[in-house]
């Protein structure tokens, strides 16, 4: 459990990772926030396929139910984005970006994404330390530039700097909770994990596939584009190495 609840602090703390636009022009936002957003593409996709699925396959040899639940977990993601109006804003003051109302609903959609997060850490920790860590990296890929968006959604929403920060902070550490839930779940709800890799791997799918990637399709410029592509497969290859790595092990 400590492991698990060193990861959802680190993760917690990607919170503050909004602050450095404060330094930086829109424009330098725009085109790193592109970037971070084909790495974390990559390696949700990624840690979905080649880690949560065949880890939840391994332990659970009735496929047609771990398949469930991994349907169960990307549609999941769908309803909650459509309810909770989860417009992962990675463009900082993007007018197409959407979110109502801006800054409560941003809050706390985000509260309950990170709680979710920290459920995932402790599901992944619970079966093993190499499973704990990839699923950490892959949240945490996804965290940053999420995160930046969140803030620039804040800023916009009329807080101040120190008050997008703090609040920002507050719905981040909801992953700490997560944590603590995700361990008393698994101590007396049987059979939990083998509902919660699989529903992780569906979740991670759904942000990967229909949130991050139909983003790196609005990049016009043929170099770039395939810069981001390039990183996207830097992604995939992370999370690859990592598996092997555990497997060794």
């Amino acid at each position: 459990m400590t492991e698990a609840l060193i990861a959802s602090i680190i993760v917690s703390l990607i919170s503050f990772v909004g602050a450095f636009s404060l330094v930086l022009t829109g424009k330098i936002i725009k085109k790193i926030t592109h970037f971070l957003i084909a790495l974390s593409a990559g390696t949700l996709l990624g840690g979905a396929f080649l880690h949560l699925l065949p880890e939840a396959l391994e332990k659970n040899h009735n496929y047609h139910e771990v398949f469930l639940y991994f349907l169960i977990g990307f549609s999941s993601f769908f309803v909650l984005e459509r309810i909770l109006h989860w417009r992962h804003c990675h463009h900082s003051g993007d007018k197409e970006c959407k979110v109502h109302p801006v800054g409560i609903m941003n809050l706390f959609g985000d509260g309950i994404h990170n709680f979710i997060d920290g459920l995932l850490i402790a599901g992944a920790f619970a079966i093993n330390p190499h499973l704990g860590i990839s699923t950490t990296i892959a949240i945490i890929m996804h965290e940053i530039p999420q995160e930046i968006g969140d803030f620039g959604v804040l800023i916009h929403a009329g807080y101040t700097a120190k008050k997008a920060l703090f609040f920002n902070f507050l719905s981040a550490i909801t992953a700490i909770f997560g944590v603590f839930c995700g361990f008393l779940f698994i101590d007396n709800v049987s059979g939990f994990n083998n509902f919660l890799i699989p529903f992780a791997a569906g979740g991670f799918l759904h942000i990967s596939a229909s949130d991050l990637v139909p983003e790196l399709h609005n990049e016009k410029q043929l170099n770039k584009a395939i810069i981001s592509f390039l990183i996207f497969i830097g992604g995939l290859v992370l999370m690859w190495a990592l598996a092997n790595v555990g497997h060794a092990h």
